[in-house]
């Protein structure tokens, strides 16, 4: 495997970021009773999806690598309940769900490939 010098280079994780920087504006707008409770819960899981490529990317072994990235998609699900759930509970209107939604598949679809392209080099 290829060492990657920065995880900052790779371009998922930058799209990951974005996500992240999205959610913190988004939560911002809270209800302040949502503070230790659903705004703390999104912002935790977005921060896990950058948080796990970017420790992957220092993984030893590819196999590792690929492992923090499932973990990284499965942060990513968990994020896009918690937005669905903001949207229900009318803390974002339809419109801005709808764009942090499509951020979130655009950023799982990048994912998917570097998975698939990471397997095929292992031979998975």
């Amino acid at each position: 495997m290829s060492e990657i010098k920065r995880f900052e280079d790779l371009k998922v994780w930058q799209k990951s970021h974005e996500l992240v920087l999205e959610v913190y504006k988004i939560t911002k707008q809270f209800p302040n009773e949502e503070k230790f409770g659903l705004t703390s819960q999104i912002r935790r899981s977005a921060v896990s999806v950058a948080a796990n490529i970017a420790e992957g990317s220092k993984r030893q072994h590819l196999k590792e690598y690929i492992q923090m990235l499932s973990i990284s998609h499965g942060s990513l699900s968990e994020t896009e309940y918690y937005l669905l759930l903001a949207k229900d509970l009318n803390y974002l209107s339809d419109k801005r769900y709808q764009e942090l939604f499509n951020l979130s598949e655009e950023f799982g679809r990048m994912l998917n490939g570097l998975v698939k392209s990471l397997s095929k080099r292992r031979g998975v």
